[in-house]
């Protein structure tokens, strides 16, 4: 009866798990001496915002997450998406803005009774108590009834496989078994949203693969809102409903993987998304009878039917723009942009080159489908590309003219 109770109760809780931010910001006092700056030197702290306040970590930060949705934040270093985590999980006072989980506004109130629960980077276990043990902590705080805390540690050690392991201590562990068992720790508290701060960077490279996959599974197991922080692009596309990117405090862009991947809201986000990173040339955007093209390196390209369109709507004018091309969108051809091969690395299915084209350093993809190919340093090749790949950004702003 009681576990029925325990049960309903966690249910009722967990109804709504929406998480809302309204114009969050985090400002951090300025500890360091002000230093006066050489005459048209500017004092700055890893590019972000120094104000009378102090250091602007996060600012103007709005994003809803949905019930049971996916959301990561990525960004490199310095970029403010683990102090937007630690802000919704309270470990860090919010200097200005609204922190709304479900339909209750999360400014003031304790970490411990906001029901989230945490996995940090550096598993942060009791390393004097078993794994049954770390995972039960929490719900033996709570004064919940010990037949509870068996079944759910126990359920929670199924789901991740290290039920073979509860009576060990941490030091027993492997990197990738001590992740699992700070994962089991966060599920055995049943939260409403469930917060990662980059779990998985300590791993090594086929770990780091394993238990991203683990990690897909678990969200189909245990149905609530997650929030993920990681720099790797890699596990952001892989693992988000939704991925936000972040630089120096400001959010670029909020879309599906599919979405930022295919049109990138300025040259950051096109530079940060994908592997290897987008390739970027000088051009020009032309116009002629209605239509929409790009020259570079001595050939046109007619941009596609929507992205004329949207250019269409923005009435863009005819103006210098760089040209953003995915390594994998550029093919070889007898007549297109002239390069030179500079490396040629073979990566079992397909052939990278670097090429030095237009003055710039070109990665081109090119798929071997089983047959040898061979491309000798100092070899010359050309380049072409199709006018549905093409990415076109302003030149003063480096914003997507499409949008």
């Amino acid at each position: 009866m009681r576990l029925l109770l325990a049960e309903a109760e966690q249910l009722q809780s967990k109804i709504m798990a929406k998480v809302i931010l309204k114009n969050l910001k985090k400002v951090y006092p300025n500890t360091e001496k002000k230093k006066k700056a050489k005459k048209g030197e500017e004092v700055k702290k890893t590019n972000l915002q120094i104000t009378d306040e102090g250091v602007v970590a996060v600012q103007e930060f709005n994003l809803e997450i949905a019930d049971k949705e996916f959301i990561v934040l990525v960004g490199p270093s310095g970029c403010g998406k683990s102090t937007t985590l630690r802000m919704i999980a309270g470990l860090e006072e919010i200097t200005a803005g609204e922190l709304w989980i479900g339909d209750k506004l999360m400014n003031d109130v304790e970490p411990k009774d906001r029901d989230i629960a945490m996995v940090f980077q550096n598993y942060a276990l009791y390393p004097h108590m078993t794994v049954y043990d770390n995972m039960a902590f929490s719900l033996k705080l709570k004064k919940t009834p010990k037949d509870v805390i068996d079944q759910k540690v126990r359920e929670a050690a199924e789901i991740l496989d290290i039920t073979e392991y509860l009576d060990r201590k941490p030091k027993a562990l492997s990197g990738g078994q001590r992740q699992r068992v700070a994962i089991g720790r966060a599920i055995v508290r049943d939260p409403s949203v469930f917060l990662m701060d980059e779990p998985l960077s300590n791993l090594d490279a086929k770990l780091r693969n394993q238990m991203r996959a683990e990690i897909i599974k678990l969200r189909q197991r245990i149905d609530t809102t997650f929030v993920y922080v990681t720099h790797d692009q890699t596990e952001a596309m892989t693992l988000g409903d939704r991925i936000v990117i972040m630089r120096d405090g400001f959010i670029q862009q909020i879309g599906t993987p599919q979405e930022v991947f295919d049109h990138p809201a300025n040259l950051f986000v096109a530079g940060f998304i994908g592997t290897p990173q987008m390739n970027l040339f000088d051009a020009k955007l032309v116009k002629n009878n209605d239509k929409y093209a790009v020259e570079v390196g001595g050939i046109s390209v007619e941009l596609s039917e929507d992205k004329q369109s949207r250019l269409n709507a923005n009435n863009v004018a005819e103006q210098e723009i760089t040209l953003g091309v995915r390594p994998d969108h550029l093919t070889l051809c007898e007549n297109g942009i002239r390069g030179t091969v500079d490396v040629s690395e073979l990566m079992g299915s397909s052939i990278h080159l670097h090429i030095t084209a237009e003055g710039k350093d070109v990665i081109v993809i090119v798929p071997t489908n089983g047959a040898a190919a061979s491309f000798p340093m100092g070899s010359e090749v050309n380049l072409t590309f199709g006018g549905n790949v093409a990415h076109v950004f302003s030149k003063e702003t480096g914003k997507n003219l499409e949008w």
